[in-house]
């Protein structure tokens, strides 16, 4: 039996069953990742809601002049406030789903087409948002002698900018996600 090379030895003795390190345990950038996914959408959230209520929430005044007196007669205002109520919608199905699979430890929709709409709904929200801000800035410059409609629709720009930055932030975060699962 001298011609029989012995049985390999292994270089690296196999860990204790009672030993446990970040890669035994599974956890990895996934809570982090989930947890800034989460606040990201709250953020959304929030700044798409107060985007809507500070154009919903000034009175109508009556105007004999045929000045702009509300945000329902200038086209611009009305587009800004159904894009930040559709964001607000977007970001609400996304903070309950973000939720729902921390707290089931599964997925409502299956990781890949989940990641692959994320990301493109990410992007459209993000890409309106920008161009409702864009257009809601020449509205503004109509709008003179309603000192509170002018002042709410400045708030209105201000809050759709902040969550077109958020919503910029968590498309970023769902391409990472994408692309992470695709090639690694």
């Amino acid at each position: 039996m001298s011609g029989v090379p012995p049985p390999p030895q292994q270089a690296f003795p196999t860990p204790s069953p009672f030993s446990f390190s970040a890669a035994s345990t599974g956890r990895s950038l996934r809570p982090s990742i989930s947890h800034l996914n989460i606040l990201l959408r709250f953020l959304g959230l929030l700044f798409s809601f107060a985007c809507a209520l500070s154009l919903a929430a000034p009175r109508k005044k009556y105007n004999k002049t045929h000045q702009i007196s509300s945000f329902t007669d200038c086209e611009e205002l009305l587009y800004c406030f159904s894009v930040a109520i559709s964001a607000f919608s977007y970001s609400t199905f996304q903070l309950f789903k973000g939720v729902w699979d921390m707290a089931q430890r599964g997925f409502l929709v299956s990781g890949l087409i989940s990641d692959y709409i994320t990301f493109i709904l990410d992007q459209l929200v993000s890409y309106l948002l920008v161009s409702s801000s864009s257009v809601s800035v020449l509205a503004i410059r109509e709008i003179k002698l309603n000192a509170t409609l002018r002042m709410a629709s400045v708030i209105s720009v201000s809050m759709s900018f902040a969550t077109f930055l958020v919503t910029a932030v968590a498309a970023l975060l769902s391409g990472y996600k994408l692309c992470k699962r695709i090639m690694w």
